[in-house]
């Protein structure tokens, strides 16, 4: 969470002098170099996929969900755009229902319900209202949206190496803003090249520390740790911006993590009760 935080911390900076397309194209090309670096001779064969089309359509979503959080955090608070991106697992459990078919009660609805009042909080929509919306709010939610589609997709990866899922990440996003970086390339100084290639080692740094860590522990034990990224957003906001959340802010991300956090648990309830089940029979 620290190395995705901190890729975050550096984009919204180097937002501040570079363009959109540079950012995100530095974000996915030196991740990918990265990750074949990582690779190393076993690149040629980890190269390979069995579901090609849906490593790419999962690569399509988290460029969509980076292209529209850096334009996001140009406009808002590090920790106000941290809180936006935590609907992403509710709205995964939403989506599951509605893309995957599968079964959720009133409890996870009610869950999401709340969740979504929230990120409602979050933007203050009672200030604003739905057409006064600030553009960086409509990008984050969008972002949140992206990004819960880019959880789905991956789920049905489990038959590839998590190298090639690692891989395949970073390969639209580098493809696509490489052939539009000519139109928006700044010559970056020495500075600023240090924060263009920080960009892509923090974020596949970061995958690593998560492959690693559901292969240490179960999802039940690492997936909650994600919300401590709210904790690096401020403290990154506060140092580098001056920036200090508002109560609205953590009146929102209360609801928002404490929705999640129910259920991701009432998830898990009902996963050991179905292999309970299935054992007695």
């Amino acid at each position: 969470m620290f190395c995705f935080i901190t890729l975050d911390a550096i984009m919204k900076y180097s937002l501040q002098t570079y363009s959109l397309v540079e950012v995100t194209w530095a974000r996915f090309f030196f991740a990918t170099v990265v990750a074949a670096l990582v690779c190393g001779k076993r690149l040629p064969d980890l190269m390979v996929s069995k579901a090609p089309k849906r490593q790419l359509l999962r690569s399509v979503f988290l460029m969509t969900t980076t292209g529209l959080f850096n334009a996001g955090i140009t406009h808002l608070p590090l920790a106000t755009c941290t809180t936006i991106m935590f609907l992403s697992p509710i709205l995964v459990t939403m989506l599951s229902n509605v893309v995957l078919g599968e079964q959720v009660g009133w409890r996870r609805w009610a869950g999401i319900v709340i969740g979504f009042l929230g990120a409602l909080v979050v933007i203050r929509i009672w200030e604003v209202g739905i057409t006064g919306l600030n553009i960086g709010a409509v990008f984050m939610l969008g972002a949140a949206f992206a990004n819960a589609s880019y959880q789905i997709t991956t789920r049905g990866l489990r038959h590839d190496d998590p190298l090639t899922s690692l891989l395949f990440t970073g390969a639209a996003g580098a493809l696509v803003t490489s052939i539009l970086l000519p139109f928006h390339w700044s010559m970056p100084n020495a500075f600023g090249w240090l924060l263009l290639v920080s960009t892509g080692v923090m974020g596949c740094v970061g995958h690593l520390c998560l492959i690693k860590a559901f292969q240490a522990a179960p999802a039940s034990v690492v997936a909650p740790f994600s919300y401590s990224s709210l904790v690096w957003a401020t403290l990154f906001g506060f140092v580098i911006w001056g920036d200090v959340p508002i109560w609205t802010t953590a009146l929102g991300a209360a609801m928002i993590i404490g929705s999640g956090l129910y259920i991701f648990l009432r998830e898990r309830h009902l996963a050991l009760a179905t292999t309970e089940a299935a054992v007695e029979t």
